[in-house]
């Protein structure tokens, strides 16, 4: 059980987010009105993905160093979970653009970033099913994920600063800071960080363990085949 604390940490911190961010009061702001509710979940996504894909280029660093098929499935595996998380950010984000801006996806540089790292990451999954050999598509698949995200990176928080655009913090518009040092924000939005994030991890932990278990039956199956294969004949 001692083990296991962070996953009911996870709970509680989730459980707190989701009740306290759409139950308690909230800055009155003009346009926003109680849409900055959508602070406590559009952003904590996109950084818990953000953290995802991040670890899982740490892992495919250290499998193009070592040459350890599990540091293959873990770099794999939180990619997948970063997606996941990136498409409820979309999903967060284009119900927020509508009532902010009237529109589900604006052209925006921001938005349009979003877009093409989203499909970058959509490559890295074709990328994978194109190799029948494991060693092959591991060691190309590391290094693609490895330039995926230093692609992806800019594209979402650096060159959207450098022109015009509609969010917050972009294009000379000004942030989320004055909103952020209010008790109300605050206290919801930095637990959001964690417990998003830490929801990641679990759900990564999980799909790792279940990849595992097929490799292990896989493997079981190729060196009984043969057997089975010479006791029919």
């Amino acid at each position: 059980m001692r083990r296991h604390w962070w996953k009911a940490l996870t709970v509680i911190i989730l459980a707190y987010v989701f009740v306290a961010g759409l139950m308690r009061p909230v800055p009155k702001l003009p346009i926003l009105h109680e849409a900055i509710r959508n602070t406590f979940f559009h952003p904590p996504l996109w950084i818990a993905m953000m953290v995802m894909l991040l670890l899982s280029t740490i892992f495919s660093i250290r499998y193009l160093r070592k040459g350890n098929n599990d540091d293959d499935v873990i770099a794999y595996e939180f990619v997948c979970t970063a997606i996941l998380f990136g498409v409820l950010g979309c999903i967060t984000g284009s119900v927020w653009a509508y009532f902010a801006w009237g529109d589900l996806w604006p052209n925006d540089p921001k938005t349009n970033g979003v877009a093409v790292g989203m499909l970058l990451y959509l490559a890295y999954f074709v990328l994978r099913g194109s190799f029948d050999d494991d060693m092959r598509r591991a060691r190309i698949s590391a290094v693609y994920n490895i330039f995926a995200f230093a692609v992806f990176i800019p594209l979402i928080l650096i060159l959207p600063r450098l022109t015009d655009s509609l969010h917050p913090g972009n294009g000379g518009n000004p942030g989320f800071n004055q909103y952020d040092s209010d008790a109300s924000i605050k206290s919801i939005i930095r637990p959001a960080f964690v417990g998003f994030t830490l929801l990641g991890l679990w759900i990564t932990q999980l799909r790792v363990r279940l990849r595992r278990v097929e490799i292990h039956f896989d493997e079981l199956e190729e060196t009984t085949k043969p057997v089975l294969d010479k006791e029919t004949n």
